[in-house]
């Protein structure tokens, strides 16, 4: 490994993992990236209402990219909320710089061009969704994306060249019953009765034991202080969890069921919305192949890793769901993440964010030239 570019790098990951920020706040993170992508002589491009950039190397028209998330999660940490990258992300957008000094060597050979993506918001599932209607990603064929793994998952040093997440969606809602007095319930329609049939509800909608799939009432908010009150509104949220995009459809035709059912079991009024739909992984077999012959050029046979399938959920796959023409994967970097994601002391092995670079810039390139057989 070049030991310039590895301190280099190293010196990039610590800015970044100190100065985290939230979905749709990276204002600093989209300042620093795009001033490093100027000292190196490129163009950055910055969107003028949101976060975020992405830059072209190469000539022509970019048919392969590469994308990183940038966003950090807000969580308790040693008592205190705050900006915290216990996702990774802080490594990922170090993976996507490094890959940016990789390729600007080889750029007069490159034999057309690459789009890397700096994508905001991951954390909320609504950047992928911004980026996607901009057009961002329209002219590619080949999308990649890389996500630090726990070591429960992926041994350290090893590098998977797949993630199958799961899909989520979060909806949020109302229940708009009528109060009455706690001695005349049969005057009311209680919010906390109707949350509780809704519940029960949810625990009937059948899924092919073959699939893992999920769907629960995760908050519920009703009632004041006084106690002898029926309470007639009441708020909560729901969170479905799927292995596939064709399961999360089934959760979603069933919750709508249950709140027809109860709505006109119980004469009140139940309003949602979707606040977040995270899509399943729709792998390409040509993308993970790309990516498979990438980890053995760059780390050989004895590091590479099986597919992962795993029930979290990325903003990635929302390209491919929406851009079926999109041949997309994701490199699992194996690297010790320790104790786990999202845990608020997060850690793990830095030392193998230039590998994770190497592998990316590999996977763009054999995808150009596989792309330039097939014209």
């Amino acid at each position: 490994m070049n030991q310039p570019f590895t301190e280099r790098l190293q010196t990039i990951f610590e800015h970044l993992h100190h100065s985290p920020e939230t979905s749709w706040n990276e204002v600093e993170t989209t300042s620093y990236i795009a001033e490093f992508l100027r000292q190196e002589g490129l163009k950055p491009h910055l969107f003028k209402n949101m976060t975020g950039l992405y830059v072209d190397i190469g000539e022509g028209i970019p048919k392969v990219g590469f994308r990183t998330d940038m966003d950090a999660r807000w969580q308790e940490v040693h008592g205190k909320f705050k900006a915290n990258h216990s996702c990774g992300h802080d490594g990922h957008m170090t993976v996507a710089l490094g890959v940016v000094l990789l390729l600007k060597e080889m750029a007069p050979s490159l034999p057309g061009a690459i789009r890397i993506l700096f994508q905001p918001a991951e954390e909320k599932a609504q950047g992928a969704k911004a980026l996607a209607e901009l057009g961002i990603v329209d002219s590619l064929t080949y999308l990649f994306g890389t996500h630090v793994r726990p070591l429960y998952e992926l041994h350290d040093g090893t590098y998977s060249p797949a993630l199958y997440h799961g899909a989520a969606k979060l909806f949020t809602g109302t229940i708009q019953g009528l109060e009455a007095h706690g001695a005349r319930p049969e005057k009311g329609v209680n919010a906390i009765e109707v949350a509780a049939a809704m519940i029960d509800g949810l625990k009937r909608i059948w899924i092919s034991p073959e699939q893992s799939a999920s769907i629960k009432m995760t908050q519920l908010q009703a009632g004041g202080s006084s106690t002898n009150i029926i309470p007639g509104s009441a708020t909560f949220s729901i969170d479905a969890r799927a292995q596939n995009n064709e399961s999360m459809d089934e959760l979603t035709r069933g919750f709508d069921k249950v709140v027809e059912a109860v709505s006109t079991l119980f004469g009140a009024v139940i309003t949602y919305k979707i606040d977040a739909h995270i899509a399943a992984a729709q792998v390409d077999d040509s993308a993970k192949n790309i990516m498979k012959q990438a980890i053995l050029d760059v780390v050989g046979e004895d590091h590479l890793a099986p597919e992962i399938v795993t029930p979290g959920g990325e903003d990635f796959h929302f390209y491919a769901y929406t851009r079926p023409h999109l041949k997309t994967t994701m490199l699992g970097l194996g690297c010790g993440v320790t104790p786990g994601l999202h845990h608020p002391n997060m850690t793990f092995n830095q030392e193998r964010l230039p590998t994770g670079a190497e592998i990316i810039a590999r996977a763009l390139i054999l995808a150009l030239h596989q792309i330039e057989r097939s014209d």
